[in-house]
């Protein structure tokens, strides 16, 4: 079986469902899980609307010290969610455990208004087309899981 053969065999086709939703951890971190899936779906040509790489997918990579191309190349391999967790373990700028649950935390319970000004101007647009009305957002995570259906 080719990596090609593997990847497609583990992507999400994300014009049917959803990616998982950014509280999720992977190798101990929130995001990681949904960059996963929508890495995976772009390699896969199953991405729909999804971007990899986007700068939620970035705030995630910056703080695990890897970048975007080295993730994106080993995603492509085939590789299952375990064997990317080893790789983020293995690659990822080394830290102590707390200090990866306090950002985890720290993201968790991120308002829009604390989020740099690039993803506040984007959301500013994105939450009125894509949360339906009377749906209040009080954090940043809120956005998707409401969107996507999940709370």
């Amino acid at each position: 079986m080719t990596a090609q053969d593997k990847l497609k065999l583990l992507a999400r086709d994300l014009t049917k469902e959803f990616p998982r939703s950014p509280r999720e951890t992977l190798a101990g971190y929130v995001i990681a899980a949904r960059a996963v899936d929508k890495c995976r779906a772009v390699l896969a040509g199953t991405a729909g609307e999804y971007h990899s790489g986007c700068p939620v997918d970035q705030i995630w990579l910056e703080f695990a010290g890897l970048k975007y191309e080295a993730f994106r190349d080993f995603v492509a391999t085939g590789a299952t969610d375990a064997e990317i967790a080893d790789w983020i373990q293995k690659t990822a700028q080394p830290r102590p455990r707390i200090e990866i649950i306090h950002w985890n935390n720290e993201l968790r319970e991120k308002r829009l208004g604390d989020l740099p000004d690039g993803i506040q101007e984007y959301m500013e647009d994105y939450v009125p087309k894509f949360v339906r009305r009377n749906r209040p957002v009080y954090v940043f995570f809120d956005v998707y899981d409401l969107e996507e259906e999940r709370i």
